[in-house]
């Protein structure tokens, strides 16, 4: 935290100690930024650089007494170079029309949502989902956030929610058609979005965190290379990691 003492604006919040959502037989806890601090794009860029993240208004981050499981990760993207698995994927989905669009408060997000929540994350504490739980979470729109639906022939098969910072974009979430797995969907959106940081001339898209223990996150090393904050610094993952 020696860093943030330099962001005198900042006031820092922390939950009590609670259960773990991602280690069972772990408690969490959590700093927030104060809401009452205003954010703007760039407070909220130099946050992410500290391993900081958006979730509805609130930009927190993990801070354990005995655990440092959660690794913020992110990809830079103009050294990204996609592998076999990955080009297939992106050939595969070719098919797809990305759009921007203003809100995902429809029926048509919500029911693409809520599959998702209930085939894919049954077990976790987002189950079960409700259209209050996606307003909640995805849907207070900062400055700095985009929404990119995905559709095949006029279907919505995915929606990524995105904040675009200074020098980098956040991949806040993705939710997808559970029953379209052979197109990889959630890799797709992350292809399709390091491709966007560049036209843009971003340098970073920042992935969330990384926990070794937790299957569901094994995804994130294969987009290479790969950067991990551990503690104070961002260090490249070696090609043998």
């Amino acid at each position: 935290m020696s860093k943030l003492s330099r962001l005198d604006s900042v006031r820092l919040l922390a939950t009590l100690p609670h259960p773990c959502g991602y280690l069972p037989d772990r408690e969490a806890t959590t700093v927030f930024i104060d809401p009452q601090t205003p954010v703007d794009r760039r407070l909220y860029s130099r946050l992410s650089e500290l391993g900081f993240r958006r979730s509805g208004s609130y930009l927190y981050r993990p801070q354990c007494a005995d655990c440092r499981a959660c690794v913020p990760t992110r990809i830079p993207v103009n050294l990204f170079r996609p592998n076999r698995g990955q080009r297939r994927c992106w050939r595969r989905n070719s098919d797809l029309e990305a759009l921007q669009v203003q809100s995902i408060d429809t029926d048509e997000h919500y029911e693409l949502y809520a599959r998702y929540i209930e085939n894919r994350h049954a077990d976790g504490e987002m189950y079960p989902p409700s259209r209050q739980q996606l307003r909640d979470f995805l849907i207070p729109a900062w400055d700095s956030t985009c929404y990119v639906e995905f559709r095949a022939q006029g279907r919505l098969v995915a929606t990524a929610v995105t904040d675009l910072l200074i020098a980098g974009m956040s991949a806040i979430y993705t939710f997808f058609d559970p029953e379209e797995r052979q197109r990889g969907l959630g890799n797709y959106c992350i292809l399709y979005q390091i491709q966007w940081a560049r036209q843009l001339g971003l340098n970073s898209l920042y992935l969330g965190y990384w926990i070794e223990q937790c299957d569901k996150m094994a995804y994130k090393r294969q987009f290479r290379p790969v950067e991990m904050l551990r503690g104070n610094h961002w260090s490249r993952l070696s090609e043998e990691d």
